[in-house]
């Protein structure tokens, strides 16, 4: 079963859209572009939210690993 995680390795802040770039298997900065254009078109304040919420539930690549 695949898990989803906050990448280590390719993170520009805290690795939400880099570990969504891995598990679903496509370019990570596809992942952040779409974020952005989302946050544009809908209102940064949601996506901001749906952000840190992520980054405070996810664990970290080496958490899950190590399990």
């Amino acid at each position: 079963m695949k898990r989803f995680y906050r990448s280590k390795r390719d993170r520009k802040l805290a690795g939400v859209c880099g570990g969504l770039g891995e598990y679903f298997g496509v370019d990570p900065n596809l992942v952040r572009l779409l974020a952005v254009l989302i946050a544009l078109s809908t209102g940064v304040i949601p996506v901001l939210i749906t952000y840190l919420v992520a980054w405070w539930i996810l664990p970290e690549e080496d958490e899950v690993e190590g399990a």
